[in-house]
């Protein structure tokens, strides 16, 4: 008798996948192997072969034979500057991507995720960040194409800074289709890198879409005396009242520790901190494991309160090492989107003690 899914005297995609991962596993470790170089290079090119080897943590012989292979395909170009893709490479590249996520069983985890963590929608990708730091560029298109499907006329985009929200709006395209969109900083703060602050951040994505943008400039960990201050002043209380108006919400999760190291919270709260055992980090806003928020940065913007009643808040965030993070940041917020990668995802699971170990 045929099973779920199969046709009359035809087998559905995610049944030959399961036979081939049962019968013939080695294809299907060698296309995602091939696939992972394409890739690689792709998002590296021109490279070299040891530059490549070292990314991908595989073994030079092996590379060799890899790169011998897609060149015969004519899916690679060899040069004295590096490999690069062909079209036909791209094209390959492309189009193998969701094959890859139903081979890893990317949906299924999908639906795990925004169940167990209670989020309205969760979109995983291949791989981890933590070991391919290219991962994070496949993070920035997946929440860019997520994005661009949910913006309307006369929206309110709030965006937070840092290095992944940067690669989102890096991948945004050029768009000048909406009318009357305005794009703000989701809160202040005027630290050293100013390439991925939230002002440079909102300025840049609202001339990828053709919107209109406001900025904050108010520093981090701002004394209450001067923050009152400045919040008298005209121009402050307009963006404030934009910001609070917002509608989508883009941010990134960090891990605490990590975070109020970069934000330079005084030592004395970083050790608060380890007592009020704060996980995780999103807008200002510090979390335990129980997803309570323990402590905040001392400055404006968007705030824990304000989250829920955002109607598309989209947390971007990948590595391994960000899934206990995530877990504090997100759980709960019926709302959410959750933009992450396959190793912060499976691990977010075993957190949650889901079992993956099944047949899907």
């Amino acid at each position: 008798m045929l099973g779920h899914g199969v046709t009359k005297g035809v087998l559905a995609l995610e049944e030959i996948l399961k036979l081939q991962q049962k019968i013939v596993p080695e294809l299907i470790e060698l296309l995602e192997k091939r696939y992972n170089i394409l890739r690689t290079i792709y998002y590296h090119q021109p490279v070299g072969r040891r530059i490549l080897a070292n990314n991908l943590n595989l073994g030079e012989r092996i590379v060799r034979t890899e790169i011998n292979f897609l060149k015969s395909a004519n899916l690679i170009e060899v040069s004295t500057p590096g490999m690069t893709v062909t079209e036909e490479g791209e094209d390959i590249v492309e189009k193998l991507k969701s094959f890859i996520h139903e081979i890893k069983g990317l949906s299924y985890i999908e639906s795990l995720l925004a169940e167990k963590l209670n989020i309205k929608r969760a979109i995983v990708v291949p791989g981890n960040m933590d070991e391919d730091s290219t991962i994070i560029k496949e993070l920035g298109r997946a929440a860019a194409n997520h994005i661009r499907s949910m913006i309307k006329d006369d929206d309110i985009i709030a965006l937070t800074g840092g290095s992944t929200i940067r690669e989102v709006v890096q991948c945004m395209p050029k768009l000048n289709s909406f009318k009357d969109v305005l794009v703000v900083p989701a809160r202040g703060g005027m630290g050293k890198d100013v390439e991925i602050q939230a002002n440079t951040l909102a300025a840049s994505f609202a001339k990828k879409i053709g919107a209109v943008y406001k900025l904050l400039h108010i520093p981090d960990n701002i004394s209450d005396r001067a923050l009152d201050t400045m919040l008298n002043e005209k121009d402050i209380k307009d963006i404030i009242h934009s910001i609070k108006r917002a509608n989508i919400l883009i941010y990134g999760i960090g891990r605490a520790d990590q975070m109020a190291r970069r934000r330079g919270v005084e030592p004395d709260k970083l050790d608060k901190l380890n007592v009020l055992g704060a996980v995780g980090e999103a807008f200002g806003c510090y979390f335990n494991r129980k997803g309570e928020v323990v402590y905040f940065t001392p400055t404006i913007g968007i705030n824990n309160s304000d989250i829920r009643t955002i109607r598309n808040p989209v947390a971007v965030a990948g590595g391994k090492n960000k899934a206990e993070a995530i877990v504090a940041t997100e759980n709960g917020n019926t709302r959410g989107v959750l933009i992450t990668d396959e190793g912060a995802a499976k691990e977010v699971l075993k957190i949650l003690n889901v079992d993956l170990e099944v047949d899907y």
